[in-house]
């Protein structure tokens, strides 16, 4: 981004958090993919995330059903973002964006002081270090997945679904990613085999086995905010129904890279099963859940060329076709 833009932005912030009572201090901007981000510093010394959400892709009804679960979330005494509400009482504000001639919702909630969890590993990446941070990240995915099956959601909730259809059928949630551009025609053909193989799997499978709720579904360790002993979640925007088995191949899928996959494996699982029960026939389903993660974020780069993440396309290929010839065989 260039600072022109950057300052447009930080313009636009001013002028739009003055729809919250808070003595500002300064505005600085954290990131700009999908959503806008900004950190926001107050007199009274507590600082806020204020957000400039992605426009299209939720509803607002969507966005509010984020915080009905979060808030769900918190009073179970898991760590999840906690808004605060503008001078009208609302969550979301809607706000023109003139150096993006758009309208989007905006929202600010307490920012929490910690280190992500994706530092700590970056700074130690041995072994052992992984094996504590993803055993832990196995202890949460359950705790999380404990109170969404406990929870009943209040009338009129909606959220997306990562179901069948949602991954692998005619319009999933991120797009076609059978028809990515960068595809050749045999890595085309390869990749909508592996679709019409586990779209039956999915279906088959269904949603009764006490695996599928509410799952944060992009709980990889940059989500994660640690203070001392503490865990912190943040970033539900992907949050959504979806099979349990998908967000620990979420937390997985970015270290399949490392020597120490097995090992990261392997904790994440032995770390759910302390808190949740998983069924081996369940455990079985975890590679699947990891090409499907995989092949969706394939559409995910195709539905965000602005964002130009087309550097990452080779290796998702290659993975996808690998891992779906292991899977299901060649075409």
């Amino acid at each position: 981004m260039n600072e022109l833009n950057e300052k447009a932005l930080l313009a636009s912030a001013a002028q739009a958090i003055k729809a919250w009572d808070l003595c500002v201090t300064d505005i600085a901007l954290v990131s700009h993919s999908e959503n806008i981000v900004f950190r926001v510093d107050s007199e009274s010394g507590q600082a806020y995330v204020f957000r400039f959400h992605r426009p299209g892709y939720h509803t607002l009804s969507e966005l509010q059903g984020e915080l009905q679960w979060t808030a769900a979330l918190n009073s179970s005494g898991i760590g999840a973002p906690v808004p605060c509400l503008a001078r009208n009482k609302k969550a979301f504000i809607k706000f023109y964006l003139p150096e993006l001639s758009q309208y989007r919702f905006v929202s600010l909630m307490e920012w929490v002081e910690g280190t992500a969890m994706a530092t700590m590993i970056e700074r130690d990446a041995d072994e052992s270090n992984l094996v504590r941070c993803f055993h832990k990240t196995g202890q949460l995915a359950a705790r999380i997945h404990n109170q969404a099956r406990a929870w009943r959601p209040p009338p009129g909730f909606e959220r997306h679904a990562f179901d069948a259809d949602g991954l692998m059928g005619e319009e999933p949630f991120w797009g076609p990613f059978w028809q990515q551009s960068e595809l050749t025609a045999a890595e085309r053909a390869q990749i909508v085999h592996a679709r019409k193989q586990i779209y039956g799997i999915l279906t088959d499978y269904g949603k009764e086995r006490g695996t599928y709720s509410l799952i944060h579904a992009d709980l990889h360790p940059g989500n994660l905010i640690v203070t001392g002993d503490h865990v912190h979640i943040i970033d539900f925007d992907d949050s959504g129904f979806g099979w349990h088995q998908y967000e620990l191949a979420v937390a997985i899928s970015y270290y399949q890279d490392t020597p120490y996959f097995e090992s990261i494996r392997k904790a994440i699982i032995e770390g759910y099963l302390t808190e949740r029960p998983l069924l081996e026939e369940d455990i079985e389903l975890l590679p699947i859940f990891v090409l499907i993660r995989s092949m969706v974020s394939l559409g995910w780069i195709d539905q965000r060329p602005e964002l130009d993440s087309s550097h990452k396309l080779p290796t998702l290929i290659e993975r996808s076709c690998e891992q779906s010839k292991e899977l299901f065989g060649s075409v």
